[in-house]
């Protein structure tokens, strides 16, 4: 009895992954070092002097880690309730922090008592920051108020009341010590400057808005909100340059890398996008586990922070630079050592001794070895196997046929299965490499099945998708002939004139060449 031959599935090939600078730079993370905190995070921002510790918001707590430091090295918690988005000062030395009663707590970094407490809000204060002079901070709650603080008197300089729905994000400008931004649910964007009592600049989003940032030089801002992320140009009085809309839910947070060419954004989603500021295009991204809330990259990119909804910290590490070639590595054979003996041919009088191969049969080619052909089918319509590997079902499917089995492999079935197969064969279908298997069992099915055709509202649903993805390819086909007709006269018209050009030609040189011979 010959021995059985497996399954040849039909390899196609695939398209490698476009390597770039980019790609090369964001992979060069170590593993991930995952941190549990008390509630989900809603804030994360590194300290912008050395040693570029990083303060973390969640719950009713505010943890100060080290770069490299699994365990908090310093904690504030005397907050009644939850604490939200707890920002440094430009020389490291200030913290600030919102509460959900509504006031603003201003800490010392080598204390633990707050050294300011701001009255003034009378709901939830999820918006804090500092003036680019260190002696302001603004803050916005969910009561719509934008306030402007003094830290010196800790006094109100001025409220403003312009935003009909909480305000939950804002930056301060770098360049001017008098400006400072706020976005709300309101699907605003506002520009304030302290000089005056009134915003000077209001942007529509057209989402409610989640988080903004200014460009170190002051002329650009991004907003983001719902799936959107929108680049404007403030020296413009709020142009729009750009939407993108890279997302599939809502965008959370927003960071730029401290060269100020590459922005990230996290979202609900699981995603990180990095996107250059030249082309606003997506050059890499990460994906987390859950729904992202907060994200910070510390100064030369060091170390990225992604803090989510389920109270994990996500940290990731640069790896070292590789040290120089010069340094002693352990000596490895030499690259002959491994070919040694490859190319040796036996002699008549050798003795060859064959080591036998182990053959391991997947569970498909067992049952196809067994003639169990309806269980080898189940086999390969696993989830798995569908969805990752289309072509082995396909392959599975065509040894059926070619042994005529495949009809009793499809028949008798219930409604579960039936749905399954019309799944997987309206999805496939379309698909040249797999076209030719499928349409036969898309036809067999429908022979089979055709007597309960209206017993089922899910089968007939499936075969509706399944009538509605054959037409649509055939709609697709015959707009590509008429395409394919319009080239073919094309390309005749331009070898009809080709030739004619040549044939003019030759006549030309023939009528020359009879003149020059008459005159000699």
């Amino acid at each position: 009895m010959a021995a059985y031959k497996p399954v040849v599935v039909q390899a196609c090939p695939k398209l490698g992954e476009k390597i770039t600078q980019d790609t090369l730079y964001w992979r060069g993370y170590k593993t991930p070092v995952q941190i549990k905190e008390f509630g989900a995070v809603n804030k994360i921002d590194f300290s912008p002097v050395p040693p570029y510790n990083y303060a973390v918001t969640a719950s009713s707590r505010i943890h100060i880690y080290g770069r490299y430091s699994q365990e908090p090295i310093k904690t504030f918690s005397r907050f009644r309730d939850a604490a939200y988005c707890a920002t440094y000062r430009d020389d490291g030395r200030l913290l600030a922090a919102g509460s959900e009663d509504g006031s603003i707590c201003l800490f010392d970094i080598g204390g633990k008592a707050p050294l300011r407490q701001f009255e003034g809000h009378t709901k939830p204060v999820h918006l804090v920051g500092f003036l680019s002079d260190k002696y302001r901070i603004f803050s916005g709650g969910d009561d719509y108020l934008s306030n402007l603080w003094d830290i010196p008197s800790a006094t109100e300089i001025i409220s403003y009341s312009e935003h009909t729905d909480y305000v939950r994000c804002g930056c301060a400008s770098k360049v001017n010590a008098d400006v400072f931004l706020t976005g709300s649910y309101d699907h605003t964007v506002k520009l304030f400057d302290a000089r005056t009592k009134s915003s000077v600049m209001t942007i529509e989003h057209g989402h409610p808005v989640e988080s903004v940032l200014l460009f170190p030089s002051g002329g650009l801002l991004v907003s983001a909100g719902g799936r959107y992320v929108k680049v404007w140009d403030v020296l413009k009085g709020g142009q729009l340059l750009v939407s993108l809309k890279n997302h599939h839910k809502t965008v959370t947070c927003l960071c730029l890398n401290s060269s100020g060419q590459r922005l990230l954004s996290g979202s609900l989603d699981r995603h990180v996008k990095i996107y250059s500021t030249t082309s606003y295009k997506v050059v890499h991204s990460f994906n987390y586990a859950t729904s992202i809330l907060s994200l910070a990259l510390s100064p030369e990119d060091e170390t990225l922070v992604v803090g989510m909804t389920n109270g994990v910290l996500n940290v990731k590490h640069r790896k070292p630079e590789e040290k120089n070639e010069n340094s002693q590595k352990k000596r490895q054979p030499a690259y002959r050592t491994y070919l040694k003996g490859r190319t040796y041919m036996p002699k008549q009088e050798d003795f060859c001794v064959s080591k036998p191969v182990k053959r391991v049969l997947r569970k498909y080619d067992k049952l196809l070895r067994s003639f169990h052909s309806s269980k080898a089918l189940d086999a390969v319509l696993e989830p798995p196997i569908m969805l990752h590997t289309p072509e082995v079902t396909v392959a599975v499917m065509q040894e059926l046929h070619r042994r005529g089995t495949l009809r009793s492999a499809l028949a008798g079935r219930d409604e579960k299965q039936v749905n399954l197969l019309l799944t997987f064969v309206a999805r496939r279908v379309i698909e040249p490499r797999f076209t030719p298997v499928l349409v036969t069992v898309a036809d067999m099915i429908t022979d089979i099945y055709q007597p309960v055709v209206g017993q089922s509202a899910i089968v007939d649903k499936q075969f509706l998708k399944l009538q509605e993805a054959i037409g649509k390819e055939i709609d697709y086909q015959e707009e590509l002939l008429e395409v394919l007709g319009m080239m073919d006269t094309l390309f005749a018209t331009f070898t009809k004139k080709k030739d004619t050009c040549l044939e003019e030609n030759k006549s030309n040189g023939v009528t020359e060449i009879i003149e020059t011979n008459r005159n000699y």
